[in-house]
């Protein structure tokens, strides 16, 4: 298993309201129309993973947990890894619902986005406090 974590926060815009998507950013700022951003001002992007996660993350094969922890709240997103991941964005990282991949994309086929997040969690980012992700990959057993 290879774990990494990414430390942003919330933002008053938050709303988290995408059906298929949902993106931590490195930007400081959310406008209205971010409906699938849940998380600013992120310390990585997906070019700032380590390539051991890179590498374990490009198989189908491979669980991507992903765990957003704010206010004493936990979210968990099962998602999985593909082999079209290029983890080339400096700026953000984006988990879907689908299998689309293009450089910002971090996991795919996950079972929630951001309209799918406990409301009381969506809460506590527009509030603007801290949060901590972590992400973990692991490979599924043959």
């Amino acid at each position: 298993m290879i774990i990494e974590e990414v430390f942003g926060k919330g933002h008053q815009n938050i709303r988290a309201t995408h059906k298929s998507t949902f993106e931590i950013t490195r930007e400081d700022y959310v406008t209205l129309k971010g409906d699938c951003i849940i998380l600013t001002s992120a310390n990585k992007a997906v070019s700032d993973l380590s390539d051991d996660f890179k590498r374990l993350a490009k198989s189908p094969r491979t669980v991507i947990e992903i765990e957003v922890h704010v206010n004493g709240l936990k979210e968990v997103v099962i998602a999985r890894g593909d082999q079209k991941l290029s983890f080339e964005d400096k700026k953000s990282m984006v988990v879907r619902k689908s299998g689309y991949v293009c450089g910002r994309t971090l996991a795919v086929y996950a079972n929630k986005a951001a309209a799918d997040f406990s409301r009381e969690v969506v809460e506590k980012l527009r509030q603007g406090l801290p949060a901590r992700v972590v992400i973990k990959a692991y490979r599924l057993c043959d």
